[in-house]
């Protein structure tokens, strides 16, 4: 036993002056660091939570129009005649035959997906 606690006394003196030697000036220079480095981070975060609640603003407002947008809409296709709605149809696909097949195609993929998702 006194050759172990020899050898690790010796061991420990060599990692206790390694160890403080080399933890006070990294210590030191890296709490100035950190609280300069903490403090520019810190700024950063605020304004980038500042640009993304301007974006959020903004994006609310964007869809809160859209969504009044769609209830007018909604509201006028149920006062609406529906052989009316299939004349309006049919003339829009006679002026513009390339967006009406598109349309259809993308309605006909939706409720396809819709319908191949319920099984």
């Amino acid at each position: 036993m006194p050759e172990n606690g020899s050898i690790n006394d010796t061991t420990s003196g060599s990692r206790s002056m390694g160890t403080s030697t080399g933890s006070t000036p990294g210590g030191g220079a890296g709490t100035g660091t950190g609280t300069g480095t903490g403090t520019a981070l810190s700024q950063k975060a605020n304004d980038y939570g500042q640009k993304i609640s301007e974006v959020a603003t903004q994006a609310k407002d964007y869809v809160s129009d859209k969504v009044s947008v769609v209830g007018d809409k909604f509201k006028e296709l149920q006062n609406a005649d529906l052989g009316e709605l299939a004349e309006n149809a049919k003339d829009y696909a006679r002026q513009k035959p390339g967006q009406a097949l598109l349309i259809s195609a993308a309605a006909g993929l939706l409720l396809g997906l819709i319908i191949r998702g319920r099984r």
